[in-house]
């Protein structure tokens, strides 16, 4: 079996609200890596109402899933607006952004093989 990373040392074999797993802080965008391999990472994120990230684009393709609140993400000039409970797949090489309607928490997948 693989070694863990440090970011996931004490969530291994734990049950737990992945909810949980990140705060919200006031103005701001907070993340954290729980996996980063070679092959992908799982990052989770809590954004205050009115952040978020400006257009950009990814190499890989990515899974997003909204753990709380709500979202609007924009894929190649479309706009989505995402409810806890909700997913999108942002593609790879594909222009994205992400905004909070609502302070909003996601889970982000990243497959990069």
């Amino acid at each position: 079996m693989a070694q863990s990373g440090k970011q996931s040392e004490g969530l291994i074999a734990k049950a737990m609200r992945a909810v949980d797993l990140v705060d919200y802080q006031e103005g701001s965008v907070v993340s954290k890596e729980i996996i980063n391999k070679a092959t992908g990472t799982i990052t989770f994120f809590a954004f205050d109402e009115e952040q978020g990230l400006s257009e950009h684009t990814a190499p890989f393709d990515a899974f997003v899933y909204l753990l709380d609140g709500e979202a609007d993400i924009t894929i190649s000039g479309k706009t989505l607006r995402l409810k806890e409970g909700e997913m999108v797949i942002m593609p790879a090489n594909k222009s994205h952004a992400l905004k909070a309607k609502s302070k909003f928490k996601m889970m982000l997948i990243m497959i990069k093989s």
